[in-house]
Formats: C-alpha cells, sequence, structure tokens
C-alpha cells in the first residue's frame, strides 16, 4: 500500500541527531529552572516564614473574596463582549453602507485602543464611585470588538453556494442568517470565542489599575501588608500563588476550547445535515441527489 508524504521521513541518522537536540533542550531548560530557583533561595525568598500567612483562614477567605469579584467581573463582561460582538459583527455584514460604515469605525477604534488606557479613561471620567464597571465595560468593549471580528469571519468562512441555494428558494437575508450560515460557522467560531473569552479572563486582572479588589488587587495588598523578613517582602510568594490560580483558571477554559474543537471535528464526520426552509427542504442524499 502506497503513501504519499509532504516530506522525507527522517532517516537514523535524523532521528539520532533529533534526539541529541532534544536531550540537549530538556537540559537547557531544566538548567534554566534550576537557576531561577537558586536565585530565589538565595535572596531569601523561600524563607518559610514568609509562607506562614497563607495558612491562617483569614487569608483564605481574602483570595476566595478575590477570586469570586474576578469569576463575577469574567462573566459578565464576557456576556456583554459576545452580546456587543454579535450587533457589531452583523452592521459590519449588514447590506445599509451607513450600518457598515459605523460598525466598522467601532470596531477598528476599540481594537486599536490600549485596553489599560480604556480602562482608566471610564474610571476617571464615568465610573469614578463604581470602578467594576470601568473594567466590565472597558472589557466588553475591546473584547466585543475583538469577537465581532471572529464572527464576521466565521460567517464569510462558509462556501458562498450556501447561501445563494438559499436566496434561491427566495429566503431573506436574515432568513439566511439565522437558518444557514451562521449554525454552519458556530462550529469554526466556537473554539476562537472561548479562546478570546480566555484573554478577558486574564484581562480582569487590569481592574487593580484603578483599585478595583479583584483576584490580583487582592494578591498585591495582602504581599505589601505582610511584613517583610530578614528584609525580604512576600511579593514572590504572593506571584506563586494567586499566578497559580490565573493559570488554574486559563487551563479550565483552554481545555474547554479544546474540548470543544475535537467535538465539532467529531460531528463534522457525521452524516450530512438537512436544511428545512419554509414550502421546502432541501437534504443530500447518499447518491448525491436531493428532495424537497
Amino acid at each position: 500500500m502506497s503513501a504519499s508524504i509532504l516530506y522525507d521521513a527522517p532517516g537514523p541518522r535524523t532521528r539520532a541527531r533529533n534526539r541529541v537536540y532534544g536531550v540537549i533542550s530538556t537540559v537547557a531548560i531544566l538548567g534554566l529552572i534550576a537557576f531561577v530557583v537558586y536565585k530565589l533561595d538565595d535572596t531569601g525568598q523561600f524563607q518559610a516564614e514568609l509562607w506562614d500567612d497563607y495558612e491562617y483562614t483569614d487569608t483564605h477567605q481574602r483570595i476566595v473574596d478575590g477570586l469570586l469579584t474576578t469569576l463575577k467581573t469574567f462573566a459578565i463582561a464576557a456576556v456583554l463582549s459576545v452580546a456587543l460582538g454579535t450587533v457589531l459583527a452583523a452592521g459590519r455584514l449588514s447590506d445599509h453602507k451607513p450600518v457598515r460604515w459605523v460598525s466598522t469605525v467601532v470596531v477598528e477604534l476599540f481594537r486599536a485602543m490600549p485596553l489599560l488606557i480604556m480602562i482608566f479613561l471610564l474610571y476617571a471620567g464615568i465610573f469614578t464611585s463604581d470602578p467594576m464597571w470601568a473594567l466590565v465595560i472597558g472589557l466588553t468593549l475591546y473584547n466585543g470588538s475583538v469577537q465581532a471580528e471572529i464572527f464576521r469571519s466565521g460567517v464569510n468562512a462558509v462556501p458562498k453556494g450556501q447561501s445563494e441555494a438559499a436566496y434561491a428558494l427566495g429566503l431573506r437575508k436574515t432568513q439566511v442568517m439565522a437558518s444557514v450560515l451562521i449554525p454552519q460557522a458556530i462550529r469554526s467560531m466556537l473554539p476562537s470565542i472561548i479562546s478570546q473569552l480566555v484573554v478577558t479572563l486574564k484581562d480582569t486582572s487590569l481592574g487593580f489599575i484603578i483599585l478595583y479588589e479583584e483576584l490580583l488587587f487582592v494578591g498585591k495588598a495582602f504581599a505589601q501588608q505582610t511584613p517583610p523578613v530578614n528584609g525580604v517582602y512576600a511579593f514572590i510568594p504572593m506571584v506563586i500563588v494567586f499566578g497559580s490560580i490565573y493559570i488554574l483558571l486559563c487551563l479550565a477554559l483552554s481545555s474547554l476550547a479544546t474540548w470543544v474543537e475535537r467535538r465539532t471535528k467529531r460531528s463534522r464526520k457525521g452524516s450530512p445535515p438537512v436544511m428545512v426552509v419554509p414550502g421546502a427542504a432541501v437534504a443530500a442524499d447518499s447518491t448525491g441527489g436531493s428532495g424537497a
């Protein structure tokens, strides 16, 4: 049985060379990690006294409160950014030039503006007494603009023959979008949507700039309030503890994106979809014909 490949299969010498490269890379990475650990230990960052406060119930409660605040902010910003992205994507796909132009300006403006500056402006100019909404609106405007491009690209990636066939059946554009394009595009868009939600989750940490008591703000305040031990402040323990929480949250969302992508690929291997429209039904059968 013959098989075609796009590159030559590695020979014995190449495989041996690749193994050597792998061993060297592993040793280099382990050496770098050992050097970092040594320097932290040499500067007193691993003194047991720096970690004592993490054993107290009050510390645990402060961490939980910061985590819940972060998750609450993320949940609101995630829902609003997806909703805004849907509206802006619909505007950019509109047949009306003014609507399309306004949507394009909004998307490009908020995608280009640095998120930190946007959050600070919202806090200083509008939400001076409520930093949560300054953070939420900033995250919504930025991530909603990015989500809009994801939605628009997903819809445009559907083969044009699908929409042309739907228009030939007499459907209006709204029906074509809702019944034909979006159901097919959602499969390819979901992993990117969830990946952008991971970015939204990480960006909630910018709330500490406007003194919003999310997870990073709690960690920074906790490190500053912990008395130094032998002249060493507890910032590295704070980074390790609170950074690990952020990493675990982002890994959970990334795992969800990977699972969705695998499920999507498996579903594509199933039977051909059936499109049901008002007054007609078009289905692909095993011989390639169609019925109504």
